[in-house]
């Protein structure tokens, strides 16, 4: 059980991701590709992505055990920006840190804090994960390029799936802190998470307890997480809670009744890009449960300029409604637009 420790700063510090983190996902998905359950789900997707590995992966699978404690390094914060900055904040891991936490991996004190049991605790260090820690940051290109073909091969084809069930679980969490506050925003999680005030439990493969001593919480949902949070491991770290993102529970990345249903909504797509041109189509759909100008913007890949042209538009033909909050102004999508979505078409 992971018992994580709030005060009244630390709810008003909560908060929510606002993306997938390229490299959770990318050292999550390591774990999914060595899992054979929950095959409905992940298996054709494992197919797809053991076809397109062509590189060697013998560094990720000694970093990243099947279960038990894999290394806080590769989950840097920075990864909720982005794979380069992610990747940045990696190449520039401090020597007496990579060290540190490659020991726990070893099996010192400690380990245990992953996604699973500490596999590999009392056991003797391995001669290509001593040779690794001996040789200090000089390893990290061959870490570096493994971790960019496998992202290529796991994650990248995937990514606007992800980012779509990112968004939907941000979408339910954002109502729920809406209607109640941060209480009812960590009483919405999925049912591994129970929140108790002040104390958020978490199943989790070993005891723990985490005190946030002020700092808030970032709440990251993932796609590939799966059963049971994680956490880092080090207790001085930003904390964050990574968690299974609700909608995608029925939900998989490609295949199967999935592609059927992206068939459908593809050919809803072009429907709706008949009636309102395509780029709309792709804007009205992007505003979702609700955006700002920005990350409609991001959302729909155009510039902001665009996004707030077409968002204009839209709203004066009573698809969007507009509200300004402070700078900022949120867009929500009105029924008639809701219906627009649904069917594609209107019915005259």
């Amino acid at each position: 059980m992971l018992r994580i420790h709030f005060t009244g700063v630390d709810l008003a510090r909560v908060r929510m991701a606002g993306r997938p983190d390229a490299l959770w996902e990318t050292i999550l998905s390591f774990h999914r590709l060595r899992d054979r359950r929950d095959a409905r789900l992940f298996g054709e997707w494992r197919t797809e992505t053991r076809g397109r590995l062509n590189g060697e992966t013998r560094t990720l699978g000694m970093l990243i055990p099947a279960r038990g404690y894999f290394p806080d390094f590769l989950t840097p914060v920075e990864g909720q920006y982005g794979w380069d900055v992610a990747l940045d904040a990696l190449r520039g891991i401090r020597p007496e840190r990579l060290r540190r936490e490659l020991l726990l991996l070893a099996g010192g004190p400690g380990a245990g804090a992953g996604p699973g049991a500490g596999a590999g605790a009392g056991a003797s260090m391995a001669p290509r994960l001593r040779e690794f820690m001996e040789g200090g940051t000089k390893h990290l290109p061959r870490l570096l390029g493994e971790l960019r073909a496998y992202h290529r091969a796991a994650v990248e084809p995937y990514w606007t799936h992800i980012q779509a069930q990112i968004e939907a679980e941000r979408a339910a969490r954002g109502r729920a802190l809406l209607d109640g506050g941060a209480d009812e925003l960590l009483a919405s999680l999925p049912p591994m998470l129970r929140w108790r005030a002040p104390v958020l439990e978490c199943d989790y493969p070993v005891d723990r307890d985490v005190r946030l001593r002020g700092r808030g919480l970032l709440l990251q949902p993932s796609f590939f997480c799966r059963r049971t949070a994680v956490t880092l491991h080090d207790p001085e770290l930003p904390p964050v809670l990574v968690y299974p993102a609700a909608s995608h529970l029925a939900s998989a990345p490609a295949g199967g009744e999935a592609a059927r249903t992206v068939h459908v909504e593809e050919q809803r797509q072009r429907n709706l890009g008949k009636l309102v041109g395509h780029t709309r189509s792709v804007v009205l759909r992007a505003i979702g449960d609700g955006a700002t100008t920005s990350e409609l913007a991001r959302r729909a890949g155009v510039s902001l300029a665009s996004a707030s042209q077409h968002a204009c538009v839209m709203r004066e033909a009573g698809l969007v409604t507009t509200l300004r909050h402070g700078n900022a102004v949120l867009h929500t999508v009105t029924p008639l637009g809701a219906a627009l979505l649904k069917g594609g078409a209107v019915a005259s």
